[in-house]
């Protein structure tokens, strides 16, 4: 810790010269580096502070034997120590990818309806861990299902270590229930996946050359304004080389839709370079599986019992309820734990 905060020190000493923005990419790197020191550096000394202020209050509080202080105390010690194993957990998150921002998208798999249901359910389990997390989350684009649910649906999520957290839900997440869409109350099972890539920054370059691409315009769906439905604002992008195809709605000009798209591209680009270059896919979260029956890597039970379970780590809790209220960090640390 020593070590970084000298180095931190280092850093703030070169950007107070006053030809610190001479150099605009190293000026941006060396902002980069100071940043991610800090989100190590200060919450470790808040959690030493708030330990050692904690620590000199507990013989002075039991003295007086006032519950209410007591009670206080304890609470302020089970939060420390919450947020130490919070620490222990992101010293996992070591990867050259992992302190980005993310894009997480959510695909609907075998059962039609059903499924799309299933990856409604998904995005707001996700949008509520998000702000569980503190994180900012935005959904960049949407596909609404024929019936009821969404296809496919894209957010973007901004947070400290956003993908080093978020990689553990890539994969096939599979829902065992009384479907609400079936008149005779018979159980189904649904699937949806779930996929994430880091946002990578500016000073990274990725090539993408024009022969290689094409960009479709269309009209966007679902709530986003009066400009929704009305022009063909929408934008998708298909790299022919990789197969990866990325779309945007969320904007309300085509051509920031398309800056989007590019950029969600580039990411994509630069997360398989990463993977390739250390020779693993699983090393970013395993391969890609068939969105259908005994590829999934949790399954969520609604009936005739309440479980959800992850296949790889076996963590399990019969907290459905709470689980999809986005307190999936059990599961997520978990993975991390044994996997990252």
């Amino acid at each position: 810790m020593k070590s970084k905060e000298a180095r931190i020190k280092e850093l703030e000493t070169q950007m107070e010269s006053s030809d610190f923005w001479d150099n605009n990419t190293k000026a941006k790197s060396l902002i980069e580096e100071s940043q991610n020191l800090k989100i190590w550096t200060i919450p470790y000394r808040d959690l030493e502070s708030r330990f050692s202020n904690a620590n000199d209050l507990i013989e002075e509080v039991f003295a007086i034997n006032d519950q209410e202080l007591i009670d206080t105390l304890t609470k302020e010690l089970f939060a420390v120590d919450k947020g130490l194993k919070e620490l222990e957990i992101r010293k996992m998150l070591g990867g050259e990818l992992d302190n980005k921002n993310c894009y997480l998208s959510i695909n609907s798999g075998a059962g039609g309806t059903e499924s799309c249901d299933w990856a409604l359910m998904l995005s707001r389990m996700y949008q509520r861990w998000a702000a569980l997390r503190g994180w900012k989350c935005e959904v960049i684009d949407t596909v609404e299902g024929d019936v009821a649910g969404i296809k496919s649906l894209t957010m973007k999520l901004e947070g400290p270590f956003a993908y080093g957290y978020a990689k553990s839900e890539k994969g096939v997440h599979r829902l065992v229930r009384i479907s609400p869409f079936d008149s005779n109350a018979k159980r189904h099972t649904s699937f949806a996946s779930i996929d994430v890539t880091p946002e990578i920054t500016d000073d990274i370059a990725i090539e993408i050359k024009p022969d290689d691409i094409r960009i479709d315009t269309y009209r966007s769906q679902g709530a986003g304004g009066q400009h929704v439905n009305k022009t063909d604002s929408a934008v998708r992008i298909t790299h022919f080389p990789s197969g990866f195809v990325v779309s945007c709605q969320n904007e309300r000009s085509q051509l920031q839709n398309k800056e989007t798209c590019f950029k969600m591209l580039r990411s994509k680009l630069y997360e398989k370079a990463v993977s390739d270059r250390e020779e693993s896919l699983s090393l970013l979260g395993g391969e890609k599986k068939e969105i259908a029956w005994g590829s999934q890597i949790r399954n969520y039970v609604f009936h005739p019992y309440t479980l959800v379970k992850d296949t790889r780590t076996k963590e399990e809790t019969s907290d459905v309820q709470k689980v999809m209220d986005g307190d999936i960090d059990p599961f997520v640390n978990r993975f991390l734990q044994e996997f990252g």
